[in-house]
């Protein structure tokens, strides 16, 4: 079903348009017309799905003819990124609308967010932590609220913040419509949406989380005193163009943050000890192209949209297969192509292996001469660059190639891109750079919306 076919308004459909979408995601197309109808929906979607634009679009139909003043949606977020990426989304699509909304999060001034919910905005997209600080205040009342969104809710488990979303449960009316986005469904946030929800549709409840379809998966075997210098390698060789390079803990992301800067890298770091101002800054710096590696922890692993991100690198392999899934979602946005590499020192294999079954196969290897575990940190290498770049694309081929499963068993000829028409077969394996999106694919699909 085209957007059209949704019954949304004209204005929506005019903002649709200028953004450049042209078809529904799955999860759109799946959530958008029982959330129109007024019904609880319970969405297993994965990162990148488009499921931002799939609550929005109803919300803003259903208060686009409202009297105005009055705060009537509430969306949970778990972190203050993506409560502002969902914001900067719901000023794109409300353009020729006048719903109003607002950021609610922590790191900046209560002044302005005080005055969100003086003036009524329509809409506020919160952190709970946060929304519950202003709860402490008298002017925050949210008695006529009519939607709750609840967005990213494994990853509010993950963060410790479900015993603050019961809290927040006590300042809204329990009457409203509820609409609930997980990408995985532990226990727990099963009982949750029992709670939360009334009767709701369910979606993709069967679909078993893994990587997009687009995305080369790769592992770099190191040895973990060298991964640092392969960072600095394949950037130099131009395999890695611009990346979000992912650390297991915040001191080692400022340690390959300095490396990278004393080898001439530009890059910016993003973590919880850094100010809201510096996040919103490397953030900006990085979706702009000033600077291309981005050195992050798993607070930007979900819901950070970057157009046209070629890579993301596993600089330490993740703790759990959710967490690796999530954090290679930043890339191949909703049926683009992108590559993952995880960095694997032999203490490492472990949490691989772990991957591996959770993914449901083994990932292609790709050596980089004199970055293998044998190699001393202190040994001088031999092998001329020309060499070493030959022979490393030619195991990057064979990893394309083994990562595509079944489907490099037919002729690539047949798959369709994108739009539809079919792909060219290659006639040869590609190069290490990989091509950025071409500017033919259009902005939902390149955006994740």
């Amino acid at each position: 079903m085209p957007f059209t076919g949704f019954g949304l308004d004209a204005t929506l459909l005019r903002a649709i348009r200028e953004l450049g979408f042209t078809r529904p995601t799955p999860i759109q197309s799946q959530a958008i017309p029982p959330a129109m109808q007024g019904k609880d929906v319970l969405a297993c979607a994965m990162t990148g799905s488009g499921k931002t634009a799939a609550f929005l679009l109803p919300i803003l139909q259903h208060l686009r003819l409202k009297p105005r003043g009055v705060t009537r949606a509430l969306v949970l977020a778990p972190t203050r990124e993506l409560a502002a990426q969902i914001h900067e989304h719901l000023e794109e699509l409300a353009v020729h609308t006048p719903v109003t909304g607002a950021p609610v999060f922590g790191g900046v001034g209560m002044e302005p967010q005080e005055h969100a919910f003086r003036s009524g905005v329509d809409i506020i997209i919160a952190t709970p932590g946060r929304l519950l600080d202003h709860f402490t205040r008298p002017y925050a009342k949210l008695e006529r609220l009519e939607y709750l969104v609840i967005d990213e809710a494994d990853r509010m488990l993950d963060m410790g913040f479900l015993p603050d979303i019961r809290k927040v449960l006590r300042h809204i009316p329990t009457k409203r419509q509820t609409l609930f986005f997980s990408a995985t469904l532990p226990p727990e946030i099963v009982r949750l949406a029992g709670e939360l929800l009334r009767h709701p549709v369910t979606l993709n409840l069967e679909r078993k989380a893994a990587p997009a379809i687009g995305i080369t998966q790769a592992v770099y075997p190191v040895a973990r005193e060298l991964k640092s210098a392969l960072i600095v390698e394949l950037v130099k060789q131009g395999v890695v163009r611009n990346a979000i390079v992912f650390t297991r803990t915040k001191h080692r992301a400022n340690r390959l943050s300095e490396f990278l800067t004393r080898h001439g890298l530009t890059n910016a770091k993003i973590h919880g000890n850094r100010s809201q101002n510096q996040r919103t800054e490397a953030l900006a710096g990085f979706k702009s192209g000033k600077v291309k590696l981005l050195v992050a922890t798993d607070i930007v692993a979900r819901g950070i949209d970057v157009e046209a991100l070629g890579h993301v690198v596993n600089f330490d392999v993740p703790n759990s297969p959710d967490d690796y899934i999530h954090r290679v979602g930043r890339t191949a946005r909703a049926e683009t192509t992108g590559d993952a590499f995880t960095f694997v020192a032999p203490d490492e294999e472990t949490e691989l292996a772990a991957i591996e079954r959770a993914v449901g196969k083994r990932l292609p290897r790709v050596t980089l001469p004199g970055f293998d575990y044998n190699r001393k940190p202190t040994e001088k290498l031999e092998v001329p660059l020309s060499e070493r770049l030959a022979a490393h694309r030619a195991q990057r081929a064979v990893a394309r190639s083994r990562s595509a499963g079944k489907a490099a068993n037919a002729p690539a000829a047949g798959r369709p891109g994108p739009s539809g028409a079919p792909r060219p077969a290659p006639s040869a394996p590609p190069p290490a750079p990989k091509p950025q999106p071409s500017s033919g694919r259009h902005r939902m699909h390149r955006r994740g919306r």
